[in-house]
């Protein structure tokens, strides 16, 4: 079950690809933070990943965090192993954090369900948007940039415009048993 608008953030405690281990306490003083599932193989996470990085490098400076959390099941996806996540993060020069949740706890705190999905908190840890980037995978037909104006909303201490949207993409890889 995917967690609703105004929830606090779940904790986590995951391993990045940087070789350090992150925790939601570790983004404490950002005023606005995008908890983000995504994965290596999925064509819609690398249709999105370019605009990922841009959120990251316009916002970061103004005190947002964008964090992108893989939960696939390596096993059926080596794809999407840590090793591959390591390699991907330096081949596309992500700017953000890259977590690796192997045991799917962090999924089941979220109840993310696609590849990539959008958890926006405000500085309260609430969540104020959910759903996903924007309205098109290909980035030349954009017309809503969902997350970036709830991104800008969330920085100037508004609401959201728009707060829930359908998320779009590749379903989460279930560890089986």
């Amino acid at each position: 079950m995917t967690i609703a608008l105004a929830t606090e953030a779940p904790t986590f405690d995951l391993p990045g690809v940087d070789g350090e281990r992150h925790t939601l306490d570790d983004y404490a003083d950002r005023p606005a933070l995008a908890v983000v599932w995504s994965c290596n193989h999925c064509p819609y996470v690398q249709a999105w990943e370019g605009r990922m990085i841009e959120l990251q490098r316009e916002f970061g400076d103004r005190g947002f965090q964008l964090v992108a959390v893989n939960s696939n099941d390596a096993e059926s996806h080596p794809e999407d192993s840590f090793e591959a996540m390591q390699a991907r993060a330096q081949e596309r020069g992500f700017n953000f954090d890259y977590l690796y949740d192997e045991d799917q706890s962090a999924l089941r705190a979220y109840g993310a369900e696609r590849t990539p999905e959008v958890f926006l908190f405000d500085r309260d840890r609430k969540l104020v948007y959910h759903g996903a980037i924007d309205d098109s995978r290909e980035e030349a037909e954009v017309s809503e940039r969902y997350l970036r104006d709830a991104i800008e909303a969330v920085l100037a201490g508004e609401e959201p415009p728009v707060q829930e949207t359908a998320p779009v993409g590749c379903t989460v890889k279930w560890r089986e048993g």
